[in-house]
């Protein structure tokens, strides 16, 4: 988009001068039409040069005052503004009407095809007048005291009184058919709203100083499962690693995991070692026989019974008497008890023999 070039007449605090009117070498039909309805005096219009001098001659004289738009402002400040019961009395005494009028300063149909307006120096008196004794008191009674108040206040204000210099109007060039005779005229096509809400928002707030920094104290998680092996601030609890080496037991304070089996033959063993030698003399040979070879059911005991962390120790079971096998039965055919022998090679002709070691 190329650079919109104003004349100086549209820079702040200038004063009004003539219009600079470009157009191009066809004029467009309803800019001729508008000239010739507006202008008293006949005049020729039939070549582009001619539609400049008409149009600047118009648009320059002093009567050539656009109104862009109305605005009803309150007269007095908030605390000051009259209390009715009616609303049509609060109206008429509390709000003024003020018009925006402006002046024509640039007009362009060859390039951005627009019009460009300036406000006039009472409209500008005007709206400087409001803001400095109604809009700065109310805002100023709105917002909370600090050290530099006045002074960005009057900041504020100076700072609308450049703005209200500097703002210039520009719209489409058709608003040109708004023109009345003399050059005056108003905006159409709802072009008065554009310029109502660009003049309100040259009316700042009075912001305050942002309040300092909070120190904000930084809250450090606590872990679920609290653990000393965790470092500080940690929300996962880290295995705990076995040593390879453990550490030193006393001997009778340690519990095998596992019952030993060979504990009942061992103890079968030391109970045999301890029956005396004679008394193992006098029994049958087969009792002997039994003595030197072990019993196929003494070498069984019964399983443990293990409950969580408790075991119960093997119990010392008595001996079986081994059964007389047939070999041995055969060696004693002459004796009495090989015919009654029914209970494995007991000897009923002995019985008191047994008794007595008993």
């Amino acid at each position: 988009m190329p650079t919109v070039l104003l004349p100086a007449s549209a820079a702040a605090f200038a004063p009004r001068s003539a219009p600079t009117v470009v157009l191009n070498s066809k004029v467009e039909p309803w800019l001729t039409a508008t000239l010739k309805r507006t202008n008293r005096v006949k005049r020729p219009l039939n070549s582009a040069p001619q539609h400049v001098r008409c149009l600047t001659d118009t648009l320059s004289a002093a009567t050539a005052l656009w109104t862009l738009c109305s605005l009803m402002l309150p007269k007095a400040p908030d605390s000051e503004l009259r209390k009715d019961s009616n609303p049509l009395v609060e109206a008429l005494f509390n709000y003024q009407v003020i018009h925006v009028e402006a002046y024509v300063v640039h007009v362009d149909l060859v390039l951005q095809n627009e019009v460009a307006f300036k406000l006039t120096p009472e409209s500008i008196e005007a709206l400087i007048d409001y803001h400095k004794d109604v809009y700065s008191v109310d805002i100023a009674a709105n917002t909370w005291e600090w050290s530099e108040k006045e002074t960005q206040l009057k900041k504020l204000q100076e700072e609308f009184v450049q703005a209200t210099n500097k703002f210039v109007y520009r719209t489409n060039a058709l608003a040109l058919e708004g023109m009345e005779e003399d050059g005056a005229g108003e905006l159409l096509c709802g072009r008065s709203e554009e310029v109502k809400e660009a003049i309100m928002g040259l009316f700042l707030p009075l912001l305050p100083p942002p309040p300092p920094p909070r120190t904000v104290e930084v809250v450090r998680p606590v872990p679920l499962l609290p653990n000393s092996h965790n470092p500080v601030g940690t929300w996962w609890t880290q295995p705990t690693v076995l040593s390879p080496n453990p550490a030193p037991v006393d001997p009778w304070k340690v519990v095998p995991s596992t019952p030993n089996t060979t504990s009942a033959s061992e103890m079968e063993a030391s109970m045999w070692a301890s029956l005396e030698l004679d008394d193992l003399q006098t029994s049958s040979p087969l009792s002997a026989y039994s003595h030197q070879t072990p019993s196929p059911l003494s070498s069984y005991s019964q399983p443990y019974c293990t409950m969580g962390d408790y075991y119960s120790a093997p119990m010392p079971i008595a001996p079986i008497p081994p059964l007389a096998m047939p070999s041995l039965l055969t060696q004693q055919q002459c004796s009495v008890s090989a015919g009654f022998d029914g209970f494995g090679g007991f000897g009923w002709d002995r019985f008191q023999d047994y008794t007595t070691t008993i």
